[in-house]
């Protein structure tokens, strides 16, 4: 069907560069409106046409008041039968055809699609950036951010296309079909506009300054609800609910006193125009009249050019709140763009490769990184492991450990050295490939909010389901699994698992986190305190499976219980970011350093926490 083919004219996941969008806001409306330009200038078009019917339809008004005065009654129908089915086509077909275009255009090709091209694009380029940008501020913000700035960007392109011909339309004809009158008629009209435009050239920059400040206010108001809802455990552990009612009501006074003050200005641009409609109308009016009173104009020009102005004035109260909406949206958008429009961090260098794996060896060669504090963290780390080989990473609270991990995943960037995998420097090949080929279990599991299933298949998208059942076997999670149930009613492997996986045990999250790491088989498994959240139990079975895992990989593990650890091939002690120490469990105990230290600790009741 014809109207289909129109609502499919804008792809919302038409291929796009990766890019970077404009930090600028009006580039930053270009680089997306480029993309449908033939859909808006198509609604150029239909709204010029619709504008000129409408005022057309005025024209018509004053012409039958002319005709009806001047013509007898009988015979009129015959007399001036063309002028008056002209007339009526206008009114009856061309007239809901042009309107009903712009409908279609607005309500089923741009309204449905555009937003959501814009949001396609952002979340993509977003997405990608670095694990820092995402640390750095709240998600659930980010993500407000990225679904208002392409609804926000939509409206006010389309709005602003809607206005520029209503403006320009009634403004121009009008002022022609006063002049055919009478041109002092126009006096009142020339008026007008000057003072209108002086309005909004006054109050619209002031309007968008402080649609800005409601915005950002209305952001952080945002952010304080979310980080209370996300972090619900804690508050409630903590019995602090007066305590997070005052932070979001601090926020949302705040808020307010933006909104108020932003209305402040709205009101005082509405007074004022509605009073200069109130002269317009007058004005013209009274000209209209006494020009009439004088024999200069027929009594057509005073119906014309009465219902021109009262449009005019309709008109220009929708045009303020237009105009008002348009950089509402604009402060929005740019809201957005502080989030959307920030350069990544971590980016794949143009001729990076895919890593391939043919033994698993890595080499740290003098690492060097300190999130940009100029030292401490990690300083000089040279470390070779052989492919194969098991190594434990061990030391206190700070030493570095997580954040040697983290670096060779490259969540962060190196400020010094480099890191190899057989060979190839992993800033030179792709971020997917380089962590397709590493499988990691962190202390702090997080589960997608999505189905078991779902959350397994992320280790091996085309698992089988033989393959699934041994992995949750392997795992031990086949004990609680099959007696899963949500609140929608599904079971098993389909149901699902909460925000995080709060709807499971740390145990069971484990479990799930161990089973989807089976299935992706990497020949470099990296353990982050695998099974801190096991109890002793639970941790003896699995640590079978760990072991049947590990068997032919590169494997680094983090463990601050040093008993799961010290029968690794090699252990490396940390302290304040440098290899203080390495070798086995033996060796290091008989050095009589850091690690024997830490083990007579442990050993005698006393347990480091990181």
């Amino acid at each position: 069907m014809p109207i289909r083919r129109l609502e499919r004219l804008i792809d919302p996941f038409r291929h796009m560069p990766d890019s970077k969008p404009p930090g600028e806001v009006w580039r930053f409306y270009a680089y997306f409106l480029r993309e449908v330009w033939p859909v808006f200038g198509a609604l150029l078009v239909v709204g010029l046409v619709g504008a000129l019917i409408e005022v057309s339809l005025f024209s018509f008004l004053g012409r039958l008041v002319d005709l009806a005065q001047t013509s007898p009654a009988a015979g009129f129908f015959s007399r001036h039968r063309n002028e008056l089915l002209w007339m009526a086509l206008v009114a009856l077909v061309l007239r809901p055809l042009f309107f009903g275009l712009h409908d279609i255009l607005v309500h089923q090709v741009i309204n449905p699609s555009l937003a959501n091209l814009i949001r396609w694009q952002n979340h993509r380029y977003v997405l990608k950036q670095s694990l820092s940008f995402f640390q750095n501020d709240f998600a659930g913000r980010i993500a407000q951010r990225i679904m208002q700035t392409g609804f926000s960007l939509r409206d006010s392109a389309v709005q602003a296309v809607d206005a520029l011909w209503h403006v320009l339309i009634y403004a121009v004809t009008s002022l022609v079909l006063f002049a055919e009158a009478d041109w002092r008629l126009m006096i009142p009209l020339l008026l007008w506009i000057a003072c209108y435009v002086a309005a909004l050239l006054y109050f619209v920059p002031r309007v968008k300054q402080r649609s800005v400040v409601a915005t950002e206010s209305r952001s952080r108001l945002m952010g304080r609800i979310v980080d209370g809802y996300t972090n619900i455990a804690t508050l409630k552990l903590f019995a602090h609910t007066l305590k997070e009612e005052d932070y979001a009501r601090d926020a949302m006074a705040d808020q307010t006193d933006k909104v108020r003050l932003a209305g402040r200005m709205v009101s005082a641009m509405d007074i004022t125009i509605t009073a200069m409609n109130g002269a317009l109308i007058a004005g013209t009016t009274g000209m209209a009249l006494w020009l009439w009173s004088q024999g200069r104009v027929t009594t057509g020009a005073i119906a014309l050019t009465t219902g021109l102005v009262i449009r005019i004035n309709n008109m220009s109260g929708w045009i303020m709140w237009v105009v008002n909406g348009i950089f509402e949206n604009v402060g929005q958008v740019q809201d957005g763009m502080k989030t959307i429009s920030v350069p990544r961090t971590v980016t794949d260098r143009p001729d990076a490769q895919p890593l391939r794996v043919t033994a698993g060896a890595v080499r740290f060669e003098q690492v060097g990184f300190h999130y940009g504090k100029g030292s401490g963290v990690i300083e000089g780390v040279e470390l070779a492991v052989r492919p194969g080989e098991k190594i434990g990473l061990v030391g206190p609270s700070g030493a570095g450990k997580s954040t040697l991990v983290n670096l060779l995943l490259r969540l962060y960037d190196l400020e010094r050295g480099r890191i190899l995998i057989d060979g190839q420097d992993i800033a030179g090949v792709t971020q997917e490939s380089l962590r397709a080929q590493i499988g990691m279990v962190t202390q702090d599991t997080s589960l997608l909010h999505r189905s078991i299933r779902d959350n397994l298949l992320y280790g091996k998208p085309d698992a089988t389901g033989a393959e699934i059942t041994e992995a949750l076997h392997r795992a031990r999670a086949d004990e609680f699994v099959p007696h899963l149930a949500d609140a929608s009613g599904n079971a098993g492997l389909e149901a699902l698992v909460g925000e995080r996986g709060v709807k499971l045990s740390g145990g069971q999250r484990q479990r799930i986190a161990i089973a989807r790491v089976l299935l992706k088989n990497a020949p470099i498994l990296i353990l982050d305190e695998a099974t801190s959240a096991l109890d002793s139990e639970v941790e003896a079975a699995i640590q079978e499976s760990l072991e049947t895992l590990m068997q032919g990989k590169t494997v680094i593990a983090i463990a601050h219980r040093l008993s799961t650890i010290a029968r690794m091939d090699r252990l490396v002690v940390l302290d304040q970011g440098h290899i203080a120490e390495s070798g086995t469990h033996a060796e290091l105990l008989a050095h009589g350093g850091l690690y024997a230290r830490l083990w007579a600790h442990q050993t005698g009741g006393f347990v480091g926490v990181d």
